[in-house]
C-alpha cells in the first residue's frame, strides 16, 4: 500500500482487543459497525497469510508515543525500546 516491500507476512500489533479478536478468530462475530468497515479485508489478508494480527499490551505500546498524551517517564520508557 504504501509502496515499500515486504518479504513474508508482515506483523500487525493493536492493542484493541475487539480488533485482535475479530481478525484472528474465525467463530467471532461483529458488535459495533465501525468494526465492519475494513473486517473482510483484514480477514482476508491474515486467511491469505499476508498479515499476522497480534495483540500488544498497552504497557508496551510502541505506537503510543505517537498516539497518546504521556508523561515524560512513560515516553522515556517507550523511547527505550525502540532499536536503531
Amino acid at each position: 500500500m504504501f509502496g515499500v516491500p515486504i518479504d513474508g507476512v508482515a506483523n500487525v500489533y493493536c492493542d484493541n482487543e475487539a480488533v485482535y479478536k475479530n481478525t484472528s478468530i474465525p467463530e467471532s462475530v461483529l458488535k459495533k459497525k465501525h468494526h465492519s468497515i475494513a473486517y473482510h479485508r483484514c480477514r482476508e489478508a491474515v486467511a491469505a497469510k499476508i498479515i499476522r494480527v497480534a495483540k500488544q499490551g498497552t504497557e508496551e505500546n510502541l505506537a503510543d508515543l505517537f498516539t497518546k498524551v504521556l508523561t515524560s517517564a512513560r515516553r522515556s520508557f517507550l523511547l527505550e525500546r525502540f532499536t536503531y
